[in-house]
Formats: structure tokens, C-alpha cells, sequence
């Protein structure tokens, strides 16, 4: 049996259908020896009540304030409660897309956060004051960074423990090890375990929670096997990628489950629709003031309605009905929807429209119930006698109107541009000579041709590009774009920037960064090692590479300028040629960086040194979308994460190859293996070999007239 359970499509065969799906639940409890007592706890009360969960990238301008160094958590939780209706839970998404580029491993990367785990304690305490329950992530396929000296079933508990969170989330996992169960009621009961692939029956007396994706089509929004045989089993529907979520929020509505919402998808924006967004809204006030009803027994699937494009359950509890309706056509759907045993006394309310209903009585025991649902909308309509309707049930009806009228249903989702970050320019340098240590690089028009591994967080979008598929099955494959490029004459450092010429800078400056989280880290004590005094400088940000280029009269280069520089006219794979050659860079087998010029014979065609391996070197294009704040990085490094696909690329890169370092803050975006070396522009011809010169020309004569520099 599959996740869900399809209806058949004939409606006089669904009352053999339900009474199946009763026997095989009764069966299979009792052939399993079915324990729910997990779900009668009371710290485990919260689980079956969180409709709406949020998956927050940590690193998210809309909830991390990069100037200030904090989270702004209140502003991103009332901003969801506007367009969303509420978070219930929120998920802290830490360590992927951006892990594998150094050794630190997925606990790091909660560690080393703003303010630690201390600090995220403080934001989590922030979040309980504010009846939303904290989610943490678990990746197991984490085996290939720095080793824990506990097993990770102790990391999880101390992390959990120590920040005071409230579920794991097991990413790619279906159930986790029955130890991690017994060890969190020991160390902090009521932690629940959300898995993302589908809990086996088996499993869920220790899994309260799971996600719902990767389900099989259906005409229908069928019946969601966990929730129907446990019916406090708080199952969540994701979709990721999708830009219309209608299918989604149908099948909870009819399943009286929740739903994922997630616009920041690991670095790329996939914005709701406003009729999505008011589809939430309507839909989570319902399911939170109900939420006993949509854990009793009484709970009626895909019964009979009066229109083909309508689809209903039926929830029953003390003196109560409710339906939960979904319009599963484009149009409007108006006029009578539900035909129903009829009593005496009862009266009915539209919750959506939040207005009366008045029944048509067909006879002594049946009558007709009319209501409107909007294109691919969804409706409510609750049955009760006078003493079930008190004045807290008037007051959410009055909600319920004023979200109603505030509806949207337009149907194009946002979208966001990542946007190129201007460079602040040095003044050209007007003399005939290039500064010692650099070299010229003479300028060019060519089709700038990037290749990059897909990951779920995307890269850049090209104007007149539509923006790359980014789902499922293209995920790890190899993709390769162009577009034309003019790159002006400039000098670039012949080799990475030092830890000597970096002590040298904060000597003469005194600079000390805002945020001095693993500033330096390399560096015991603050002190520089002489045997490290020839490596490239690591462990700093683009604010403290900013500050070194500033002092020496520098830039950074543009991604374009890197790769010119490196491959040349001839467009070479590698900086010393066609073929990977071994000998030529720094590949790993020393373990650690090495002197910038240990390669002599790994240089470029311009007598650019280290610009494979050794380390990633960042580059002056930085790119946002408002959401994202991201830079490329060129050359590869010496370390490389093996054991998992999931892991950012490491080793050492071809010269067209680009990876998207998303920024978070600086703690976290200091680390071991990335660089940078310095660019600068120059305002004279520069003297080029004759080779050099030849191509110099004969591209200037392909140049169009009427474009401008971009690079």
C-alpha cells in the first residue's frame, strides 16, 4: 500500500470503499500489536496541532539581519502570520547547501551560529513565548566532514537539550533508531521526530510526525495512509518546487493534516501565489480551532457530493459536523453541494464566508446545503445545535469574514531577480607599470562560458534566461551557460593573497572586523605561524577582504576577469592547459593548504599562479534577491567532502567552473579553504606579448560598438 490511498472513481462504490479502509485499520493494528500510547502523552499534545510549518533558511534576509548581526525573528513571525495565517513550528535550516566546503560538520554549523547555542536557545525561548514550537535539522548522510567525538544520536540529544528544541527533523531518513527515541524521553520528553520519507506502520508509535511528498497522481485527493491509521499523526504536504500548492492544501484540507510552507528553498526563491496564500489563511484558523474533531474517530472520507468537481470529508464529533470542502476545477463552483441527514434544531454556518446557511429541507430526513467555492478554492460548512455556537464561536467568525474579504486569488506566483551588487571601483591606475606581484591581463570580448553542478540551491539567473529547472531528476548533473562578455584591461595579484601580506595589512591598519567570530582561526592565538607565512590567508569574509584591498589600493575581481584570467585566449580547461595534469596544484594528498607558488608549472597563460586547488578563491560577484545573498567562487580547493552528493564541490575545478557560496553571517562564512587575490584597473594600454597582443587585437575588432562593460 502506498502512502495514499485513492478513492475509486465511481461514487456508489465509495461506502465499500470506507468500510475497507476501517477493516484493514482495525486488522493491521491488532496484527502489530499497534502501542499508540506515545500519542496519548501530554508533552506530545502539540504535535497533532502544528498545521503550518515554516522551513526558515538560517542565513534568510527576511530573518537574519546581516548589518546587525541578529534574527529578526518578531518581524519574520508577524509577516507570516499576515500572509500565511501563522507559523505553528518553525525548522531552523542550517548546514545544507552550504556544507562540504571546509570540515565542519552539520553540528558546527548550529554551534557556530550568531551567538552559539546560547543564542539560539534565546531565539527558540523567543519562539515559545510566542506559541510557536523549533524544529532542528538531522542530516545522516553527514559522514564525510569533521568526525564528532560522540555518536550522533548524543549530538542530537545534547543539541536538542542545550537549545531547548522541540523536534528533529530527519532529513532523507523514514524512521530513525529506536536509541534516539528512548535517549530524548530521557533527556527531554515531548521531542517529536518528524521524518521526511514515509514512516512505515511499524514506526509510527515513535514518530508523531512525518512530511507527505513524492505521493503518486491521482484524479482525487485521496486518503493518507498514516493518518487514517493513526488519526493524531500530524503528517505535513510538501511540495517544494511546485508554484501552484493547490493540490497540496487540498489534500490536507480533506486529511485535516498540515502543510509545509517554504519560499526560500535552500538559496533559490519559489514564491506563493496570493491565491495560495489566502487559501492558508482561511484554512488554518478552521484547522486550529478544530483540531480535537480532526483527531476523533469520526472522520468520514471523499463522501458524496452533488457536484463531480467537489470533493468533501466529513468530521463528526460530540453534537458536531463538519465538512471540509475543495473545488477542484478553474471555475467557480455555486449552488448546492452537500445533501445530509437532517435534525431538528440544527443549525449550519459557511466558514469561509463566514455566514449562515440555511438548509433546504428535501424531506423529514434529509436536506440540500448551498455554498460558493472560488476556482481550485475551499469551503466549510459546520453543523451544531445554538448551546455549540457561544460568543468565542461569533468572534472567529467575524475573523473568518474579515480574511474572506481580504481574499486574493490571483494566481501568478512572485518572483525575485538576483540582482549583481555594483563594485566599488578603485581609481584607475594612470602610471605605465604594473605593481609588483601582479600581472596585466589585457582586455577581451568573448562568450563567457560557466559550468556549474545543479544543486537544489540554484545560481544565477541571466537576463532574457528563464530561470533554470531546478527539480528533480536534474539535481546533481552538470550544467553549462554562456553569455557575452566584455572584460576592460585590469592587473590581478599573481597569487592568492598571504597570511604574511594579510599580517602585514593589520599591522599597518590595526583592523579588527565587527563580528570577530573565526576571524583568523588559523592563526593560534591571533599569532601567525611562520611555517604558515607562504599559504594563502583564510578564515575571512568579503567585509575583511573589502578591507585589505581598500588598504592596497585593490579590488576584488568579477567572476568573468577570474576565468579570462585564468584560461586565457586560448580558453584552456585547466591554467596550465587542456588535461588535468598531476603535479600542477594542490590536490589534497598534503591535507592542508600550501605556499601560493608551490606549483610553478600550474601557472596560467598571463603567469597567474594557484588558480586550481589550494583554495576556492572568492570573487567581487555578489549577487540577492532580497532573500539570498550569495557570491561565486572560482578554482576549487585541496579539500574535497566525500561519502555524500549532498556535500558542496571540493578538489580541484576546471577554469569554467563556478559554485554559489550562499552568505550567512561570519561566523559561518569564515572558513578553511577559501581565498581571494586582489584586481585592479588600469587606465593605460598594457604591454602585452606578442601572442597576447595578436588576440588583443582581433578581438577589439569583433567588439560591437554599442556595448558597455560587463563583466
Amino acid at each position: 500500500m502506498h502512502g495514499i490511498i485513492y478513492p475509486p472513481d465511481d461514487v456508489n462504490e465509495r461506502f465499500v470503499w470506507r468500510e475497507k479502509l476501517h477493516q484493514w485499520r482495525n486488522t493491521t493494528r491488532d496484527l502489530i500489536q499497534y502501542d499508540d500510547s506515545i500519542y496519548g502523552k501530554p508533552e506530545f499534545a502539540w504535535v497533532p496541532r502544528t498545521f503550518c510549518l515554516g522551513i526558515l533558511m538560517m542565513a534568510d534576509l527576511q530573518f537574519y539581519d546581516p548589518t546587525s548581526g541578529q534574527y529578526t525573528l518578531d518581524r519574520l513571525l508577524d509577516e507570516a502570520i499576515q500572509e500565511f495565517g501563522g507559523y505553528d513550528a518553525i525548522m531552523l535550516w542550517h548546514a545544507y547547501p552550504k556544507i562540504g566546503f571546509d570540515d565542519r560538520n552539520q553540528f558546527d554549523f548550529y554551534r557556530e551560529t550568531v551567538g552559539g547555542l546560547a543564542g539560539l536557545r534565546a531565539l527558540v525561548n523567543r519562539c515559545h513565548a510566542r506559541g510557536v514550537k523549533v524544529y532542528v535539522d538531522y542530516n545522516p548522510w553527514d559522514t564525510g566532514t569533521r568526525r564528532e567525538p560522540v555518536t550522533h544520536v548524543e549530538s542530537l540529544v545534547t543539541l536538542v537539550t542545550a537549545i531547548d528544541a522541540d523536534a528533529i527533523f530527519l532529513d532523507t531518513m523514514a524512521f530513525a533508531a529506536a536509541e534516539l527515541r528512548a535517549r530524548l524521553d530521557q533527556s527531554r520528553p515531548g521531542v517529536a521526530l518528524e521524518s521526511e520519507v514515509l514512516v512505515p506502520i511499524e514506526h509510527l508509535h515513535t514518530h508523531p510526525a512525518s512530511w507527505t511528498q513524492s505521493l503518486p497522481a491521482g484524479n482525487l485527493p485521496g486518503v493518507l495512509r498514516n493518518k487514517w491509521f493513526e488519526r493524531r499523526h500530524m503528517q505535513h504536504r510538501i511540495k517544494r518546487w511546485q508554484r501552484d500548492h493547490t493540490e497540496e492544501l487540498h489534500l490536507a484540507w480533506m486529511n485535516g493534516t498540515g502543510i509545509v510552507v517554504w519560499e526560500n528553498v535552500f538559496g533559490t526563491y519559489v514564491g506563493w501565489s496570493q491565491r495560495d496564500r489566502s487559501i492558508l489563511r482561511a484554512m488554518l484558523p478552521i484547522q486550529r480551532r478544530y483540531a480535537d474533531l480532526l483527531v476523533a474517530e469520526g472522520w468520514q472520507p471523499l463522501v458524496e457530493t452533488q457536484n463531480n468537481a467537489v470533493c468533501a470529508s466529513l468530521w463528526e464529533g460530540v453534537g458536531i459536523q463538519l465538512w471540509t470542502l475543495c473545488n477542484r476545477s478553474e471555475t467557480e463552483i455555486a449552488g448546492t453541494l452537500l445533501t445530509i441527514s437532517y435534525q431538528d434544531g440544527l443549525r449550519f454556518f459557511d466558514l469561509i464566508r463566514a455566514e449562515p446557511v440555511a438548509p433546504y429541507i428535501v424531506d423529514e430526513r434529509g436536506a440540500q446545503l448551498q455554498a460558493t467555492l472560488r476556482p481550485r478554492g475551499i469551503g466549510a460548512i459546520i453543523a451544531g445545535h445554538s448551546s455549540d455556537f457561544d460568543d468565542n464561536f461569533y468572534r472567529f467568525l467575524e475573523q473568518q469574514r474579515l480574511l474572506d474579504r481580504c481574499a486574493n486569488f490571483a494566481v501568478t506566483p512572485p518572483r525575485r531577480e538576483e540582482t549583481l551588487i555594483p563594485v566599488e571601483r578603485t581609481p584607475l591606475r594612470t602610471s605605465d607599470s604594473i605593481p609588483d606581484g601582479m600581472v596585466p591581463i589585457p582586455a577581451r570580448t568573448f562568450e563567457l562560458t560557466v559550468q556549474f553542478r545543479v544543486r537544489e540551491c540554484g545560481f544565477y539567473h541571466i537576463d532574457g534566461m528563464p530561470p533554470l529547472d531546478l527539480r528533480y531528476p536534474a539535481l546533481h548533473t552538470t550544467k553549462t551557460i554562456s553569455r557575452p562578455v566584455i572584460v576592460a584591461a585590469f592587473a590581478l595579484d599573481e597569487a592568492p593573497v598571504t597570511n604574511a601580506q594579510f599580517a602585514l595589512f593589520l599591522q599597518q591598519t590595526g583592523y579588527h572586523p565587527d563580528h570577530p567570530e573565526n576571524f583568523l582561526k588559523h592563526w593560534p592565538g591571533g599569532q601567525l605561524p611562520t611555517a604558515l607565512e607562504a599559504h594563502p590567508v583564510v578564515y575571512i569574509v568579503l567585509e575583511d577582504m573589502w578591507a585589505y584591498a581598500r588598504w592596497a589600493g585593490k579590488r576584488l575581481p568579477r567572476e568573468a576577469e577570474w576565468q579570462h584570467a585564468a584560461q586565457g585566449f586560448d580558453e584552456l580547461t585547466y591554467p596550465w592547459g587542456v588535461d588535468y595534469m598531476p603535479g600542477r596544484c594542490n590536490d589534497g594528498a598534503a591535507g592542508t593548504t600550501t605556499p601560493v607558488r608551490a606549483f610553478p608549472d600550474g601557472h596560467s597563460p598571463f603567469g597567474c599562479y594557484d588558480m586550481c586547488g589550494n583554495v576556492w578563491e572568492m570573487t567581487e560577484s555578489e549577487y540577492t534577491d532580497g532573500r539570498t545573498h550569495f557570491c561565486i567562487l572560482k578554482g576549487g580547493s585541496y579539500y574535497r567532502a566525500v561519502g555524500s552528493e549532498w556535500y558542496t564541490d571540493g578538489g580541484p575545478q576546471p577554469n569554467t567552473f563556478s559554485a554559489k557560496m550562499i552568505l550567512a553571517w561570519p561566523g559561518l562564512d569564515r572558513c578553511a579553504i577559501i581565498g581571494f587575490r586582489c584586481a585592479l584597473d588600469v587606465g593605460y594600454p598594457l604591454r602585452l606579448t606578442p601572442e597576447a597582443a595578436l588576440h588583443h587585437t582581433l578581438d577589439e575588432a569583433r567588439k560591437p560598438d554599442s556595448r558597455k562593460t560587463d563583466i
